[in-house]
């Protein structure tokens, strides 16, 4: 029978299991005779660094040992891929859905049908726009607007330290896919912010689909079309990465001739801070597996649970990017 948001399950169950599971996938059983609860994942894709990370935390946490079995798709960037999978994992009879959703809106009839089935949905990274906010039992992700604003913070603080502040800077900003949750948080942070500061100049924005060749491309476009850039916020590492690729094409020192701020602070971005190519990474922490993990068990056990649920993250620099490098797990 298909589990209900906030029932209890029977007393045989609770004592007969680690984590007490739903039917799912009737098949689904550990090889101690067990069932498993069935998750279904449906991921953006693997357009980045933090994005195998965010997958790793999953399939790392949704194991058998841990009493799941996790059936997982990769979209690759294509919203009705994503809707194609979740109708899968209807058919399939999981007693999860997990979603981190490519953009924000167009969702509301695929996530009818899970309630109707009575699949209780998780969103995980990025949010949704519903007009029903009962569709989807909780989200767990990154403060995205407070990422934004976090970058602009310590820009001020730079410019201040440099002696720069009464200096005119020009800014180009590279966002991330155009609609996406962390695109949307990020790029309000940013702009609200430089709009406080009458020596900020934003000189042009324009999606670099959160890739490394694309953040290359349109950074070059930007570099062609200015004279004097002094700052670019890239929307996620990779972005930042290529972006420092076309820097270096031009005759130009990254992180010298033009300051770079990047998000999720991935390992890689921080041996980049170390070697002076990036001056600052805010973090957006891609560790949601055992988040998703604990609220699963909440909801087996019928308890209750906070429908925005934030991972910690921080924010690093050229100043602390070598004594936090080893502590990265990702």
């Amino acid at each position: 029978m298909k589990k209900i948001v906030g029932t209890i399950l029977t007393l045989a169950l609770a004592g007969s299991m680690v984590f007490a599971g739903g039917s799912g996938d009737k098949s689904a059983k550990k090889s101690d005779g067990k069932k498993l609860i069935t998750v279904g994942y449906a991921q953006v894709g693997a357009e980045s660094d933090w994005r195998t990370a965010n997958t790793e935390s999953f399939k790392s946490t949704f194991t058998e040992a841990n009493g799941y079995k996790l059936i997982f798709d990769d979209a690759q960037q294509k919203q009705e891929n994503q809707i194609k999978a979740i109708r899968n994992f209807i058919q399939q009879d999981v007693d999860y859905i997990v979603v981190a959703p490519v953009v924000e809106t167009g969702w509301e009839t695929v996530l009818q049908e899970a309630k109707k089935a009575g699949i209780p949905v998780i969103l995980s990274d990025r949010e949704m726009k519903l007009s029903d906010q009962s569709l989807y039992v909780a989200w767990v992700g990154g403060n995205f607007l407070k990422e934004g604003q976090d970058a602009v913070a310590w820009l001020n603080k730079y410019v201040k330290k440099q002696g720069l502040e009464n200096e005119d800077l020009n800014i180009v900003l590279i966002q991330g896919t155009i609609g996406a949750s962390a695109q949307v948080g990020r790029t309000q942070g940013i702009t609200e912010g430089l709009a406080k500061n009458p020596k900020y100049h934003l000189l042009a924005k324009q999606t670099g689909e959160f890739t490394q060749a694309k953040g290359q491309e349109v950074m070059e476009s930007f570099l062609k079309a200015y004279d004097d850039i002094d700052v670019v916020f890239c929307e996620n590492d990779n972005e930042a990465f290529g972006a420092i690729d076309a820097i270096k094409a031009a005759g130009k020192v990254p992180g010298k001739d033009i300051i770079i701020i990047s998000f999720d602070a991935v390992r890689e971005a921080f041996n980049r801070m170390i070697a002076g190519e990036i001056n600052c990474a805010v973090e957006c922490n891609p560790l949601h597996g055992p988040r998703v993990a604990e609220i699963i068990q909440k909801l087996e056990n019928g308890q209750s649970v906070d429908k925005k649920q934030y991972v910690v993250e921080g924010v690093f620099d050229q100043d602390n990017a070598a004594k936090e490098l080893p502590n990265r797990k990702y």
